[in-house]
């Protein structure tokens, strides 16, 4: 269950997990469910995980990333193909409006454009 995974973490950690899945699951309506290990979030298709990294962080990851403008600058490759994501390390600094506008975004290119997994 994804509680349990956020119980798992450092008390930072669990703060910034508890934020953005209420975000995502309760404001947004996304299933969440534990894949690899770590928190999705889907609408029809897989929107984005939040994975545990480096210097107590989370990355909010979305996983259709390399498909979205990234207007807002936020978006971070890291020398990936497909996915995006932003390395959020405390509450305080999660970009709120930025995010908001992004998971519009992808919401829209998931209930318009099909998903299709893109390996040579």
């Amino acid at each position: 269950m994804i509680e349990d995974f956020i119980y798992e973490q450092s008390p930072n950690r669990q703060a910034i997990l508890q934020h953005l899945h209420h975000l995502l699951a309760e404001e947004l309506n996304l299933l969440p469910k534990i894949r690899y290990r770590v928190p999705f979030y889907y609408q029809n298709s897989w929107i984005c995980y939040l994975n545990p990294v480096k210097g107590d962080a989370i990355e909010l990851v979305f996983l259709r990333g390399q498909e979205l403008s990234n207007s807002q600058g936020i978006l971070d490759k890291k020398k990936r193909k497909q996915v995006s994501g932003i390395t959020i390390s405390d509450v305080e600094s999660i970009p709120l409006e930025a995010i908001y506008e992004i998971l519009q975004e992808a919401l829209v290119l998931d209930e318009t454009v099909p998903y299709s997994v893109k390996r040579k």
